[in-house]
């Protein structure tokens, strides 16, 4: 659960920030003892993402990039959130006043505008998975 004073829309970067390494800690803490962690979280800051990344031995962490225009996320934005950041209502929202640093190379990219349906992305996702030995071969496709 994440400390309910971070899930307000009018959080500062640093709150941010220490958010995403609370995450990175507990999930690395769960690999430590031979666990899995599957994180998603709105991580804006590359340095940030660095960081985590860092609280892992080499080959345990996997960024996966979904690739969403501006556009298609206030498109799907069910709830109107976009749309009060875009009226001022809500301060320092990703994408909207607060910038979001693209990745420079994230082990998967999953394309939300389009490009790729749902079903291909989480398929490019396991085979990632599978290809480096996070995942038996074979695993993802016997819940079908």
């Amino acid at each position: 659960m994440v400390y309910p004073p971070l899930q307000r829309s009018r959080v500062h970067q640093e709150d941010r920030d220490l958010n995403m390494l609370r995450i990175g800690f507990v999930a690395a803490e769960v690999i430590r003892h031979n666990g899995v962690a599957l994180c998603a979280a709105v991580s804006p800051v590359r340095a940030t993402r660095n960081q985590v990344r860092s609280m892992f031995k080499e080959g345990q962490f996997v960024e996966v990039y979904v690739d969403t225009p501006i556009e298609v996320c206030e498109r799907r934005d069910s709830k109107g959130m976009y749309a009060r950041a875009r009226r001022g209502e809500i301060k320092m929202f990703t994408g909207v006043d607060d910038p979001y640093e693209l990745p420079v190379a994230p082990e998967v990219v999953c394309h939300a505008d389009g490009r790729e349906m749902p079903e291909e992305s989480a398929a490019k996702a396991l085979r990632f998975l599978e290809k480096s030995a996070f995942l038996k071969v074979g695993a993802a496709s016997r819940g079908r």
